[in-house]
């Protein structure tokens, strides 16, 4: 884990982010006090498909029915 202050990480973040993705911690202090945390991502997941879930949600009979008064009243 390495610590620099702002000026150093403004100056040498390229080095940084290179240091954060071979999975170093880096800590960005503001003097002494420690304010931000540089580490990397991680795996980025696939992208999203539109349509995946079609035939494995079901909505039953009752999602379309009216609210009753009481519940009703609570969203005005």
């Amino acid at each position: 884990m390495s610590i620099v202050t702002i000026h150093q990480a403004k100056t040498n973040l390229s080095r940084l982010i290179e240091k954060a993705s071979a999975g170093e911690e880096v800590i960005i202090a503001r003097g002494s006090k420690p304010v931000a945390r540089l580490v990397p991502v991680g795996e980025v997941k696939g992208r999203r498909q539109p349509g995946s879930l079609k035939g494995k949600l079901q909505v039953g009979p009752e999602f379309f029915e009216p609210l009753p008064v009481s519940e009703l009243s609570g969203w005005e």
